[in-house]
């Protein structure tokens, strides 16, 4: 069996034809997305919770901002330990209590009463379980089970969360505005408290498990000891890369991403439609848009990272962006018009589009240690999140302080155009001496 089909094989009872059979790692693959969908769903929501609370509470949009900065952080943040984690207790272990504590979560937001428990409930707890569900759990999964078509996976899982994060909001919107913003806040719950016994069931934390060779791969590996100290391994890997220039350009570029796609669209974007005279199941729907053309995009640009430079990829995808959100602010009206409707369709396939390219630049193994290629993409998505944090901040104060949501949207622009920029700084990477069988 050759490198290029690894797929297993079944012979047939008279020993003739031979019959494939989907290699395991396809299905692993699946169970990762179905945990990353049901977390993915609670990413967006504070966009559709900020006029319920205002209306309730009486909270600032700054105030609420604040405990969205909260959750984003602390979802980049755990990041990096949650891969140590799953070295050192495994993939179905993490991923069954990253969803428990997403429940645990958003049932304490059902009964909170004071702005610091909303930072608790949804900013920690729902951080720490959505992070741990994130691209750096895709990237390990991916660097564990395949040896081809890693880009590909990468993308899918990554849309994956995308999926889960806009899929349901037009559901939720609905429920927000017909009855009780608490109802749609318990229904994600008890989605996460079911898709937690399914990862535990499905999920296999690695192909040495099951006897079998990762996908692509010639022959089994051996299953790698549990490491010890995952807090101390994750801040060692990242004192490391950061004595690299090609990890601080990763980690500026990938901040910026972060800024300019969940910091202004997932929390701003509805109350910016809302300032703008259109209800928020439209607004809604037009983020759903965006998700769902975020599958195409993300997995054309998972294509593309197996076959163009990814430093091309990451310019072109920053300067479209920046264009995009330069125009935004005289698209938005009271509906949906074909213009507004023609920058959705833009942003979706931009939108998570980074992704691929950057894991790949991230994954080189001649710029960082062998091994740890999925924490150092960690660190860099922690720079994402706390990026996007700090914009869903920036862009709830601007909101208090100015009236209107502009000048974060030029901000935004202005960033993905240094971001263009800065990817192309990064340096060429050198080939890897098996990459002609990733192709």
């Amino acid at each position: 069996m050759g490198i290029h089909d690894s797929t297993p094989i079944t012979r047939e009872p008279s020993g003739g034809r031979v019959r494939p059979r989907v290699h395991r790692a396809w299905g692993v693959a699946a169970a990762a997305a179905l945990a990353i969908v049901a977390a993915g769903a609670f990413a967006t929501m504070p966009g559709l919770l900020v006029g319920p609370l205002r209306a309730e509470f009486h909270w600032s949009h700054g105030a609420i901002s604040a405990a969205v900065w909260v959750n984003m952080a602390v979802n980049g943040l755990i990041a990096p330990f949650s891969v140590a984690l799953i070295d050192r207790f495994g993939l179905r272990r993490v991923a069954a209590g990253a969803l428990l504590a997403v429940a645990a979560g958003a049932a304490l937001t059902a009964v909170l009463t004071a702005v610091w428990q909303l930072a608790l409930a949804w900013g920690v707890l729902i951080g720490a379980g959505t992070g741990s569900l994130a691209t750096a759990f895709a990237a390990t999964v991916t660097d564990r089970w395949f040896v081809r078509r890693r880009g590909l996976v990468t993308g899918l899982l990554t849309a994956a969360g995308v999926f889960g994060q806009f899929v349901f909001l037009p559901v939720l919107a609905w429920v927000v505005e017909h009855a009780e913003w608490r109802t749609a806040t318990t229904a994600v719950a008890v989605a996460a408290v079911v898709a937690a016994p399914a990862a535990w069931l499905l999920l296999r934390d690695h192909p040495a498990d099951l006897g079998l060779p990762a996908y692509g791969a010639t022959a089994p590996a051996a299953r790698p000891a549990p490491v010890p100290g995952a807090a101390r391994r994750a801040l060692r890997v990242l004192r490391d890369a950061a004595r690299t220039r090609t990890f601080w350009l990763l980690a500026g570029t990938f901040a910026i991403c972060g800024a300019s796609t969940n910091g202004v669209m997932w929390t701003h974007f509805v109350p910016s439609a809302h300032d703008h005279g259109m209800p928020g199941t439209v607004a809604a729907s037009l983020l759903t848009v965006i998700g769902v053309v975020n599958v195409v995009g993300t997995a054309a640009s998972g294509w593309l990272t197996d076959h163009v430079d990814a430093r091309l990829l990451l310019a072109g995808y920053y300067a479209l962006r920046g264009g995009a959100l330069l125009a935004l602010p005289a698209l938005l009206g009271p509906t949906a018009e074909p213009p507004l409707i023609a920058f959705v369709v833009l942003f979706g396939l931009l939108d998570v589009a980074t992704v691929p390219p950057t894991l790949a630049l991230a994954t080189i193994r001649d710029s960082f240690g062998p091994g740890d290629s999925a924490l150092v993409f960690g660190w860099t998505l922690a720079a994402h999140q706390v990026g996007a944090g700090a914009m869903a901040l920036a862009g709830g104060l601007v909101r208090d302080a100015l009236g209107a949501y502009t000048m974060m949207w030029t901000g935004a622009a202005a960033l993905c155009g240094l971001a263009a920029v800065l990817a192309l700084l990064i340096a060429r990477p050198r080939p890897r001496p098996d990459a002609h069988a990733l192709r």
